[in-house]
């Protein structure tokens, strides 16, 4: 799951023109010269994209026969554009997709079976549930790159200074949150309104937005009302910031917290690199990191998201198994790791997480909360279910509707993106 991709629709509107993209059949291969492929990288362009443009140049000087266009398309708008690309059969050879997009894109047969193939050649290095995210209906339709879940992150030193520990349950978190307030002045906590964000309630609970194998949608059930209950509780009482309805939300939460105004708040290992340029943590051992804390079930836990590298089945015979190389090398033991040393992010194979990886901070925190994460269930649809939250969160959290008439319109709307599913 990544946010707040800096880059303007204009100049990657220019930048994608530009590019050729595949489904166009063998022609360099047929005129002697190297296959030319595109590869869609969804990374940050300020923070990440760099170090996959590096490792493409890489894999060029040791594969002469294939050149590859790198593009770095906004992460907002890429879904979109190659939902939009592959219908028309212009897609690029190679996409870095989000988990969530792996199956969307499989059903309707955009995205190449991986199984058997170069690219999953090392298949068993990877962590299993990863894979099995890039499955739909029995094949494997990506190779995991990058993964991630949400951790309750904290400013070790004013909890220090306030005398309290990293809280266990939501309840722990106020009594931990107003402490702070009295010890150091800063807010103790800030949380989201962003539905992603409101997950970690959910399983708390035992429940989901929607229950995938007994079909029904469950963002309005009882056991829902009370995880959304206690997420809006945490916008009120001493210490809790209050809600930040507005669009710039997420960077201000995220100023707050690296600038030592805010003592904790949930988020991704994607803003460790950010963090870290923050100044409460120019001393990185100051990054606290701990699993969510749990619901009334007793239960914690955070989705499981991250990046897979997917190769356009519409490509040519020659493009697809030059990506094949490509993804096999991006998501090589060895690009791993410098994607972790480079960037900050968690690898998805075991074998990537060497002493020097460990040596992050940042990294090592966020892999012990890794066991936690909810692996998403094989619904194509499932990414989509967050964005009738992301309208009715906030309005619920600004006031402008009660928690039971925002989570009923929300059920509605979630309805209709699963009109098979009961309510």
């Amino acid at each position: 799951m990544r946010r707040g991709i800096a880059a303007t629709a204009l100049v990657a509107s220019l930048a994608l023109a530009a590019t050729a993209c595949g489904g166009d059949g063998d022609s360099d291969s047929e005129s002697g010269g190297p296959v030319t492929i595109t590869y869609w990288d969804t990374s940050n362009a300020t923070n990440e994209a760099p170090t996959y443009k590096a490792l493409v140049k890489e894999f060029e000087a040791a594969n002469k026969d294939v050149k590859v266009n790198f593009v770095n398309v906004p992460f907002d708008q890429a879904q979109n554009k190659f939902d939009t690309a592959a219908g028309s059969k212009g897609a690029p050879d190679v996409l870095r997709s989000e988990v969530g997009w792996t199956p969307a894109f499989a059903k309707k047969g955009f995205f190449l079976p991986l199984d058997g193939t170069e690219a999953l050649a090392e298949q068993d290095k990877f962590q299993p549930n990863l894979i099995e995210q890039a499955k739909y209906e029995g094949k494997t339709y990506g190779v995991p790159l990058v993964t991630d879940t949400l951790a309750f992150v904290y400013n070790k030193e004013l909890f220090e200074k306030a005398g309290v520990e990293a809280p266990k349950t939501w309840d722990d978190l106020k009594k931990a949150a107003a402490t702070i307030k009295d010890k150091t002045g800063a807010d103790g906590f800030w949380g989201s309104t962003a539905g992603y964000y409101g997950q970690p309630f959910l399983f708390g609970e035992g429940t989901d937005t929607v229950d995938a194998e007994g079909k029904k949608v469950t963002v309005n059930s009882p056991e829902a009302k009370k995880a959304y209950a206690t997420w809006l509780s945490l916008f009120d009482g001493k210490g809790l910031h209050k809600a930040d309805t507005t669009a710039d939300a997420y960077a201000h939460i995220q100023e707050a917290f690296v600038s030592g105004k805010v003592a904790s708040i949930v988020q991704g290992p994607w803003e460790i690199t950010n963090f870290y340029k923050g100044t409460a943590f120019k001393d990185k051992s100051n990054l606290g990191i701990a699993t969510v804390p749990a619901g009334s079930t007793g239960k914690a836990g955070a989705p499981t998201g991250g990046h897979n590298l997917s190769v356009y089945a519409g490509s040519g015979k020659a493009q697809q198994e030059a990506s094949l190389k490509l993804v096999k090398f991006m998501t090589s033991a060895k690009s791993q790791e410098t994607i972790a040393l480079k960037n900050s992010t968690l690898p998805t194979r075991d074998d990537a997480y060497t002493d020097k990886v460990k040596a992050d901070p940042g990294i090592a925190g966020y892999q012990t909360v890794l066991p936690a994460a909810q692996p998403r269930p094989a619904l194509p649809e499932y990414g989509s279910l967050w964005a009738p939250l992301d309208e009715q969160l906030p309005q619920i959290a600004g006031g402008k509707k009660s928690l039971d008439e925002g989570l009923g319109d929300a059920e509605a709307a979630i309805a209709k993106l699963v009109p098979d599913f009961s309510k």
